[in-house]
Formats: C-alpha cells, structure tokens, sequence
C-alpha cells in the first residue's frame, strides 16, 4: 500500500543496470591483466576500463563517464556494450486526465529526464490501444479530439530518432516511395551507400527536393517548375525530410 514512486523504481532500476555492467567490466579488466603481459599497446584500454570501474561503483552510469569520445572507450564500449552507456527515453504512462495536466508523478520523472539530459514521453497506454484499429484519418479526428498532435508511439518513434542521432530521407519513384535511415551529418555519397555501395562508390550528384516543398507542391513535376529541385555534390550534408534522387557511374 506504498505511496508510487517513479522516481525511486528509476533509481532502484538504474542500480541494477550499473551493477551489472560493473560485474562484466571486472571480467573484462582481469582478461586485460593477463593480456596486457603480451601487448603493451592494450594500456589506455586497461586505463580506461579501471577509471570506468571506479566511476560505476560510485553508482553513476557509464554514460556519465567524462572521456566517452576517446579511442579506448569507444574500443572498450565496442566490445562490452555497456548498458547505462545507452541513450535513455522515460516514457510515462499516465490515465486520460493526465494527458492533458501533468501529475506530481510525470513532474518526478521529469525532473530526472531534465537532469540527465535524457528524452521522455507522457503517453496513455489505454488511448494507444483504442487507436490500434483506427484509420489515419480516424486517429487524427481522434488525437485532435483529446487536444493532442501525436500519438505516444510516434512521440517515442520521434524522440527515439532524435536521440540516436537519426533522420530518414525518402526516394520516390512510380510504383514506390521508400524511407531510408541515417546518422544525422551524413553526406549525399554516405546516404546512397545505404541503398547499395555502388551508389556511394560512383557518385556524381544528387537531385533534392526539401521535405516540405515536396508536400507543398506534391509531385516532382511541380517542385521542378517552380525550381525547388536542387543539384548537390558530394559535400552535401542531408537534411531530415529530404527527397533524393542519386545519379552515379561504375
């Protein structure tokens, strides 16, 4: 009969996964020691793992670890796939009402996500499922009737994006329109080689019409009228949204 706390199921969750990262890092620092007899070069490693092993038994996660841009983290983390290194989203699930007027639950879970720069969704598991069936058309009547813009799946489809460092960029053609994912700051010849590496092996240019010229005119018939397409070269850097169109040689 415990009064919920959020916050404390957050804390006694984030331990839990501190530890066990913790338990395979110790694995992993006594392979070093052996290893480290036959190959010198496997120090910073050794370093890195043995800072890291302190910084988790103070109980803060591996994401907190000040030196993650270095090549010895990056190789450790690489191999160990360590859990509190992750990107986190709270999502909160909260009843109708909540919704719309942030509880002093929500508030807790806030707070934590603001303090660890972490991503968080307030969405209502009931609602969710009621949409399951629906249209589009049917979800947006139904989304705009509760005052809201976007389901919780998509707010967590979204926001998972922006905390991976993703964005989709469309190809269309007569029969089909496809979505193609990459790291945001990927060039045009990075985001062909998705497709196929011959698309990035020969690139020579990319045909682009932005995202929102391309519903704003809805066919690239129309966007090239109005001169929206553009033509970008290999330094091109992608932009969320974009629709493109690759010309290469092999």
């Amino acid at each position: 009969n415990a009064k919920p706390s959020p916050a404390d199921d957050i804390e006694v969750i984030q331990t839990e996964l501190i530890l066990a990262d913790l338990e395979q890092l110790e694995r992993k620092i006594d392979r070093l020691g052996k290893q480290l007899k036959g190959d010198k070069k496997l120090q910073p490693i050794m370093d890195a793992a043995n800072s890291l092993r302190d910084l988790l038994a103070e109980g803060r996660p591996a994401a907190s670890f000040p030196d993650t841009d270095t090549e010895a983290f990056r190789a450790l983390n690489k191999e160990m796939q360590f859990i509190t290194a992750k990107k986190v989203i709270y999502a909160a699930n909260v009843d109708e009402e909540g919704l719309s007027e942030e509880n002093e639950y929500v508030a807790s879970v806030r707070k934590i996500a603001e303090r660890e720069g972490a991503e968080m969704v307030v969405l209502c598991a009931k609602i969710e499922e009621e949409m399951v069936g629906m249209s589009d058309e049917e979800r947006a009547e139904f989304l705009e009737s509760l005052g809201a813009e976007e389901s919780g799946l998509d707010q967590v489809i979204r926001k998972g994006f922006h905390a991976l460092g993703l964005i989709n960029y469309f190809t269309a053609g007569p029969k089909e329109v496809r979505a193609w994912t990459i790291k945001q700051g990927s060039t045009a010849p990075q985001a062909a080689g998705v497709i196929h590496t011959d698309f990035e092996r020969g690139f020579i240019r990319a045909e682009v019409i932005s995202y929102h010229d391309y519903v704003e005119h809805k066919t690239e018939a129309a966007c090239k009228a109005a001169g929206l397409m553009r033509i970008e070269g290999k330094d091109y850097v992608v932009q969320d949204g974009d629709v493109m169109h690759f010309r290469f040689s092999v």
